[in-house]
């Protein structure tokens, strides 16, 4: 009964969710393209019966592409779809599988879009990225036999909270999840409070620490710190949101009276934000350039907005020190793990809720510092950007602790070909389909 009402709400609220996209629209056209797939109406061609990954946006997309190049080349004739929430989301999904992988967007949980969709996709196995939990959407593919495995799933505190405010829809939703592939075991605590049963869960890790630099990367960051000028020290502050600029504009006022020469790299986390960040440096006084400008920058450029896609780990190899946004305001933070790879230390503010193991782990190790407000990160900052020794030896401990944590791609890779048939994936057995739960 709850889901029909829930359902008859949804219905109720399209003609707002229409007006919302148009507006939308107005910022980024991407929303209005292929809209109608919103509503499980798909002409695009696919192959069905294959695997169908839901990654909401960029951060859950560029998780993903490691484990699903591995279901890739071990179930080599299952094809894949990809589904986002955001025309970000799917210009990653185009930039990372070519033609090997079909982007759709993903339908409104709406009952005719949800059973469009599997009526044309008709997958083997759905695997959702992180959290992501919608009624329709799991109670069809359910009904459908259709298994489903939230992979590299987190829970904090609180998007806890949130769930349990609508309790009996929560675990009308987790039961009819197969697997949940937790990233820790706090994690698993929360979702069994919430309720999701123990033999539904796995303690997996997160396979953000799975990472693989391809050497392209290197290349395009020598690149990069050829064209920011050599002699320069970089500060990068990436994924930032509304409301963090200015802070971080003030401390790169007090840092630029101790190195004159400092370059900052400001990519915000939304394109649709970068003309106005732009301006808004500009209005400051400061020498603006854009990465879309493809030029050298000049002695006199002090600010470079990275106004690209699919670049950011470039722009972290090829810079000295690094903050991560999304945590000077409640947004939960962004992934360290990122710069961590590179061995670039990093930074960042204290709302780190959506990365609390991983930024727990790289605290304590010495790769990451956190910082309550701007004084303190403009105190950080000078003291590494003061020694090249010491921020190349946060950097190692950073690199290290992503090295010492690897291992969840593996288990999960497990997990997804343990829910398949066993003609379907090479080099199967009974041995990989075993799965470790938590009780």
């Amino acid at each position: 009964m709850l889901r029909v009402v829930y359902s008859l709400l949804f219905y109720l609220s399209v003609p707002l969710i229409v007006i919302r996209a148009l507006l939308k629209s107005k910022k980024s056209k991407g929303y209005l393209r292929h809209f109608k797939e919103r509503f499980g109406i798909i002409d695009k061609a696919i192959q069905p019966g294959g695997i169908w990954l839901h990654a909401v946006s960029v951060g859950e997309t560029i998780a993903s592409v490691p484990l699903m190049k591995r279901l890739q080349k071990q179930c080599p004739n299952l094809p894949l779809t990809v589904t986002t929430m955001t025309p970000t989301g799917a210009e990653r999904v185009r930039a990372a599988y070519d033609d090997t992988a079909t982007h759709v967007f993903v339908p409104y949980d709406l009952p005719s879009a949800v059973k469009g969709f599997l009526d044309k996709v008709q997958p083997s196995i759905v695997i959702i990225m992180e959290t992501e939990l919608w009624p329709n959407f799991l109670y069809y593919c359910n009904k459908r036999n259709i298994p489903v495995l939230l992979a590299n799933a987190r829970l904090s505190e609180k998007s806890a909270k949130g769930y349990a405010r609508v309790g009996r829809m929560t675990r009308y939703m987790l039961r009819r999840i197969n697997i949940i592939a937790v990233q820790t075991k706090e994690d698993a605590k929360r979702f069994l409070k919430i309720g999701a049963k123990p033999n539904q869960l796995a303690v997996t890790g997160s396979v953000k620490f799975d990472v693989t630099i391809p050497a392209s990367v290197h290349e395009k960051a020598n690149v990069f710190r050829q064209r920011f000028g050599s002699d320069r020290l970089v500060w990068c502050a990436a994924s930032t949101h509304e409301g963090e600029e200015e802070k971080l504009l003030t401390v790169f006022e007090k840092l630029m009276q101790q190195f004159p020469n400092l370059l900052l790299l400001l990519v915000p986390r939304h394109p649709e934000r970068f003309a106005k960040v732009a301006q808004l440096c500009s209005k400051k006084g400061y020498k603006v350039q854009l990465r879309s400008d493809d030029v050298n920058c000049d002695n006199d450029t002090q600010i470079l907005i990275g106004d690209s896609m699919g670049e950011l780990n470039a722009y972290y190899a090829a810079s000295d020190v690094a903050f991560v946004g999304g945590s000077f305001i409640p947004i939960g933070g962004h992934n360290l793990l990122e710069p961590a790879s590179l061995g670039i230390p990093a930074i960042t503010g204290p709302h780190v809720f959506n990365f609390a193991e991983i930024t727990r782990l790289l605290t304590e190790a010495g790769g990451v510092i956190k910082v309550e407000d701007s004084d303190e990160l403009t105190m950080v900052l000078s003291d590494w950007l003061s020694d090249s020794t010491k921020r190349t030896a946060a950097g190692q401990k950073a690199l290290q602790v992503v090295k010492q944590n690897g291992g969840a791609l593996d288990a999960h890779v497990k997990l997804v070909t343990g829910l398949l048939p066993s003609t379907v994936c090479l080099g199967k057995s009974r041995e990989n389909s075993k799965k470790e739960f938590l009780v």
